[in-house]
């Protein structure tokens, strides 16, 4: 949004990183790797297949190799506070690592069955070709703008639906935008065979589990993750709130707060990019649903309703 809204605190924009895909449809065919390990995918790699794979060698995909050492040097790059955070989300690291090596990949393959022409042997650029040609065509209408306006009026300091309209729409551009890129790396594991070490995910499925939110997820109560931060306005309304909701349930539902600036992979693999998000999951641990912006307390009760919560 514009600096006065922001400056109202109005959907601060937090994390540039990949967004979690939806959870395939009910009847749709589950990876072996979402099979074994239900939630640790949360990208490419969300259709990869298990295998025993030489020491050392963590991924295979065609030409492309992706070696334990190669994950190593990539998390050593990352400032030192968040280097151990990284080294309990391996898989996600993986997954960072494998994304764009796998896009090039299939748009190279898809290009020379059409004989379409791509850039010169840059892959940022096939990358943003190929990427461009999945979201060009999104718009988000008016009445999707009105909507949103009216669903978070009391966040955009007074502004009107007019003063606010442009950048609402793009807004929620960009948030389609991420929904249809999400779904197309979550997909790609069908567009090209992947395999993945198999004991090398069993042990990085553990260490992945070793956090607040999936711990809550796998306690058999539902649960509501509020992430947030200091200094954003919706993010500090909404932290009272939270206190309530946590005193009136406590033992029939966990109510969290994670602060990404202190917790950015865990936000990141929840696939956060704008703050404040709650995150709902049922009694085992599935996302059920999410909210991004300010939510008040009715409405958050309404949804624990939903999810037995009294």
């Amino acid at each position: 949004m514009g600096a006065a809204v922001l400056g109202a605190g109005f959907l601060v924009a937090c994390l540039a990183a990949a967004e979690t895909p939806p959870a395939p449809a009910a009847g749709s065919r589950a990876s072996p790797v979402a099979e074994a390990h239900p939630g640790l995918a949360s990208g490419c790699l969300a259709y990869a297949r298990l295998a025993d794979l030489p020491k050392g060698t963590l991924l295979k995909a065609g030409d492309l190799v992706i070696t334990e050492k190669d994950v190593a040097d990539e998390i050593a790059k990352a400032p030192q506070d968040v280097q151990a955070q990284l080294k309990k989300s391996g898989f996600f690291m993986l997954e960072q690592i494998a994304g764009p090596k796998l896009i090039v990949q299939v748009a190279k393959a898809e290009a020379a069955k059409t004989g379409k022409e791509l850039p010169p042997q840059v892959d940022r650029l096939v990358i943003d070709n190929h990427i461009g040609g999945l979201v060009e065509k999104v718009e988000a209408t008016d009445a999707e703008v009105a909507d949103f306006y009216h669903k978070n009026k009391d966040m955009v300091g007074g502004a009107t639906l007019d003063q606010v309209k442009p950048e609402i729409r793009k807004y929620l551009v960009r948030e389609k935008q991420q929904a249809v890129i999400a779904k197309y790396i979550e997909t790609l594991g069908q567009r090209t065979p992947i395999e993945v070490s198999a004991a090398w995910v069993k042990e990085q499925a553990a260490l992945a589990k070793d956090n607040l939110v999936d711990k809550a997820r796998m306690s058999g109560r539902p649960s509501l993750v509020d992430f947030g931060a200091s200094g954003c306005q919706p993010c500090e309304l909404m932290a009272p709130i939270l206190e309530t909701l946590k005193k009136k349930h406590e033992g029939k539902a966990n109510i969290l707060f994670v602060h990404v600036r202190e917790m950015q992979v865990l936000a990141a693999r929840y696939g956060v990019q704008s703050i404040p998000v709650q995150v709902f999951f049922d009694k085992d641990g599935k996302e059920v649903f999410r909210h991004v912006g300010f939510f008040p307390q009715d409405e958050l009760e309404k949804k624990l309703a939903e999810l037995g919560v009294k």
